[in-house]
């Protein structure tokens, strides 16, 4: 079982849920759908996605 965490700034239910799988891997899954699959990242390619996401990689302003 997967314990997902949610971000204290998540508000009305409507987040993204990381939590660590049994195997080390990373599930993302969407609060609204718990019932679905998670997308599952190896601990390397979240590493290089939360990288990515403080170099600013991903900002479209």
């Amino acid at each position: 079982m997967i314990d997902y965490k949610v971000s204290s700034f998540c508000s009305l239910g409507n987040c993204v849920e990381v939590g660590v799988a049994p195997d080390g891997g990373i599930a993302v899954r969407d609060s609204k759908s718990p019932e679905t699959l998670p997308l599952l990242f190896t601990p390397a390619e979240w590493r290089d996605f939360v990288a990515g996401v403080r170099a600013g990689e991903f900002d479209f302003a």
